[in-house]
C-alpha cells in the first residue's frame, strides 16, 4: 500500500481509503510478512460491480462520466408479499449519522426547514421540530427496500444523475401543479441525489415535510400562529401593536417523492401524508409501486435518448449547414478580395511603366540639350528618380494571390486530406 501510494504521491492511509471506497479487497496487516514465509493467505478476487457502485477515483474531485448501463426491467415481482424476504433491521447507514449533519447548519427562523452546511447528505428536508420523523421514516423506508433487495445509496458523481425542484407546499393549486409553475425557494438541496436501484434501474428518493399556509401573527419581535395569540386586556396605557400575514411554514406532514434521475426525463410519483394516516403505514405500498414503475421508467429513459439522439443529429446538421454557409461566403469574399488585388496589381504596374517611359523620355530628351542644361537636368531626373524610389513590377504580380491561396474551400480541404 505505501509504494503504491508513493507512485501516486499520496499517503497510505489517503490509498487506503481508496481502496475502501472503491470496494477493492487490499492486504490485511501482517500479510507481507507471512507472504514472506510462505503463510500468505489467499487473494481474494475483484467483487462484482452492482449497479450505482464508484468505478474510478479522482485527487481532484473531477470524475469522469461514464456511459450508462443498459436499463432493463427486472422481472415483475410475484403475488403481493405479506412480509419481507430477506427482513432488514436497524439503522441504515445513510441515516446513522445524519442529524448530527442537519443541526449543524446555516441559522434559519424558529419553525423553518433546515439548512446545513454539508451537502452530501441523504435527500431529507425537514425542519427542527420534524427532522426526527423524517428521519424515522427514511430509516424505515430504506430498510424495506433492502429487505426487498433494492440498494439504497447516495448516487455516484459519475452517474450524472439530476434532481428536480420539489415543491414542499401541501396544498397546491391547478396553476401551481402546472408544469411550468415557479414558486422561489429557499429550501436546501443535496449535492447528490439519494437513489434505490431497481436491477439496474435508479428511481430518486427525496423525503420532504410539507409547509401549509398558516395565518401568523408579529408580536415582540416574532412570529406565531394566529391560534396561539391571546390578546392583551384592554388598557388605557397598553396598545398592542401587532399585525398578521400569511406565511408558508412546516406542518409537521411528510411526503415522498420518488423520481426519475436521468437527465431530461420527467417522471415523478409522490405520496404525502394526511392527519389521518402516516407515510409509514403506506411503505409497502411504496416499494410495490416502485417495482411495478421500471417498465415505465425505462421507457421514457429509452425515449428520451431516442430523442437526445434526434436533437444531436438536428445540432450536427445545423453545425454542416453553418459550415457550408460560412465556406461559401468565404470562397465569394476570398474571390472578391483577390479581383480587388489583381486589379490593383494591374494599376500598380501601369503606373510603374507609365513612369520609366516618363524618365526616359526625359533622359532621351536630354541628349538634344546644351551641356550645361543637360547636366541640369540629368541632375533633376536623378532626385526624381530617388524620390520616387526603384519599383520593380513584378513584385506587385508576385504578391497577388489566388482566391484558393486566401481560402482553401471546404472541398478541397478534404480533397487534399485524402490524398494526404
Amino acid at each position: 500500500m505505501v509504494k503504491v501510494a508513493e507512485k501516486f504521491k499520496v499517503s497510505g492511509s489517503y490509498m487506503a481509503r481508496v481502496c475502501t471506497n472503491l470496494n477493492v479487497p487490499r492486504p490485511e496487516r501482517g500479510y507481507w510478512a507471512k507472504l514472506a514465509v510462505g503463510k500468505a493467505l489467499h487473494k481474494p478476487s475483484l467483487p462484482e460491480l452492482k449497479p450505482g457502485d464508484p468505478v474510478s477515483w479522482s485527487q481532484d474531485g473531477e470524475f469522469q462520466s461514464l456511459p450508462r448501463p443498459r436499463l432493463v426491467a427486472p422481472p415483475r415481482p410475484g403475488p403481493p408479499r405479506n412480509k419481507l424476504l430477506r427482513p432488514v433491521a436497524g439503522v441504515h447507514g445513510l441515516i446513522r449519522n445524519a442529524k448530527g449533519d442537519y443541526d449543524a447548519g446555516y441559522k434559519v427562523d424558529e419553525g423553518q426547514h433546515l439548512r446545513p452546511y454539508k451537502r452530501l447528505l441523504v435527500d431529507i428536508t425537514a425542519s427542527s421540530a420534524g427532522l426526527d420523523k423524517a428521519l424515522g421514516f427514511a430509516n424505515d423506508l430504506f430498510n424495506a427496500l433492502e429487505s426487498a433487495g433494492y440498494r439504497v445509496l447516495i448516487s455516484s458523481p459519475a452517474e450524472n444523475f439530476t434532481r428536480p425542484r420539489i415543491d414542499e407546499r401541501e396544498q397546491l393549486s391547478k396553476l401551481q401543479r402546472g408544469e411550468h409553475s415557479y414558486n422561489y425557494t429557499h429550501l436546501w438541496s443535496p449535492q447528490l441525489p439519494t437513489v434505490v436501484y431497481v436491477g439496474s434501474v435508479a428511481f430518486g428518493l427525496a423525503v420532504i415535510e410539507m409547509s401549509e399556509s398558516v395565518v401568523l401573527r408579529y408580536v415582540n419581535g416574532k412570529y406565531i400562529r394566529e391560534s396561539d395569540y391571546k390578546p392583551p386586556k384592554t388598557s388605557v396605557r397598553y396598545v398592542d401593536h401587532s399585525w398578521t400575514t400569511t406565511k408558508d411554514i412546516p406542518g409537521g406532514r411528510l411526503r415522498l417523492v420518488v423520481y426519475a434521475p436521468y437527465p431530461g426525463v420527467s417522471w415523478s410519483i409522490s405520496f404525502q401524508e394526511s392527519r389521518d394516516r402516516t407515510l409509514t403505514t403506506d411503505i409497502p405500498k411504496m416499494v410495490k409501486s416502485i417495482e411495478n414503475s421500471t417498465e415505465v421508467l425505462v421507457a421514457k429513459v429509452k425515449e428520451e435518448e431516442r430523442q437526445a439522439e434526434l436533437r444531436r443529429k438536428e445540432w450536427a446538421a445545423q453545425q454542416e449547414q453553418w459550415r457550408q454557409e460560412e465556406d461559401r461566403r468565404r470562397v465569394a469574399e476570398s474571390i472578391k478580395e483577390s479581383r480587388a488585388q489583381l486589379t490593383k496589381v494591374i494599376e500598380d504596374w501601369a503606373r510603374v511603366v507609365s513612369l520609366e517611359q516618363f524618365f526616359s523620355g526625359i533622359q532621351s530628351r536630354a541628349q538634344d540639350l546644351p551641356e550645361e542644361q543637360r547636366q541640369e537636368v540629368l541632375n533633376r531626373l536623378a532626385l526624381a528618380r530617388e524620390f520616387v524610389g526603384t519599383q520593380d513590377p513584378l513584385e506587385f504580380f508576385r504578391s497577388w494571390k489566388t482566391p484558393a491561396e486566401k481560402y482553401l474551400p471546404l472541398s478541397m480541404q478534404k480533397a487534399a486530406e485524402k490524398r494526404d
